[in-house]
């Protein structure tokens, strides 16, 4: 039993320090795609508006997979790129609702679903990050927010990577004490079996005479029929 709760702790540690390193790249790693953190060609974004609702809506997490060729592509697919958003470069996440075609390039018209109109500015070869794999976590962007910050990255990730190093640590001085304890010989075995044995033996009879006492005291206490 404390063997088999033994591996269970072992287990559950190595998740959470797994856990807490995957979320570390996840977070804090970055891509070609500038602050774009990838992992294994996925890239996951948090959504900062509304204007892909009900697809997906602000605060959710998706997963977007590098493009290997632009004429995969078609109308329907939605894509994350680069756009110029009140004089700032952003990402951007919408739907490609045609696709125009000009001396072997190509350029993507754009639309958020939740919108009325098309985006200005079509989407570029050299500005398209990733296509959405249709993979999102309602919610999942407020916590990478959340992990961004330096409170979050404290809570949890360096936290309980603390606890699985001190964890560790302490299954290492168990093991160094145990292994620096004197190893019994046989004989010393033998030894503490014959006196375990020897007060067992003396245990019992000392039982057996208070047993013969009571029995000889209760024989003189009877009344004499005489």
């Amino acid at each position: 039993m404390k063997k088999a709760l033994s591996i269970i702790v072992n287990i559950i540690a190595w998740i959470i320090l797994l856990f807490a390193l995957l979320v570390t790249i996840i977070v804090f790693s970055s891509s070609r795609n500038g602050d774009t953190a990838e992992v294994f060609g996925y890239i996951p974004l948090s959504v900062e508006s509304d204007s892909m609702k009900p697809t997906f809506k602000q605060g959710d997490l998706i997963i977007i997979k590098e493009v290997d060729d632009l004429y995969d592509l078609k109308e329907g697919d939605v894509i994350t790129y680069w756009t110029i958003i009140d004089g700032k470069r952003v990402k951007n996440t919408h739907r490609i609702v045609s696709i125009n075609e000009f001396e072997n390039t190509r350029s993507f018209v754009m639309k958020g679903d939740n919108n009325e109109l098309n985006d200005e500015e079509p989407a570029l070869p050299s500005d398209i990050i990733g296509k959405w794999n249709e993979t999102k976590i309602g919610g999942g962007g407020k916590v990478m927010d959340f992990l961004r910050t330096k409170k979050g990255f404290f809570i949890c990730i360096v936290i309980p990577m603390i606890l699985f190093f001190l964890f560790e640590l302490y299954k290492f001085i168990v093991t160094l004490v145990e292994v620096r304890k004197p190893a019994l010989t046989e004989a010393d075995e033998e030894e503490i079996k014959k006196r375990a044995i020897e007060e067992y033996l003396a245990e019992q009879k000392k039982n057996d005479s208070g047993e013969t006492d009571n029995t000889e005291a209760e024989q003189s206490d009877a009344p004499n029929d005489k």
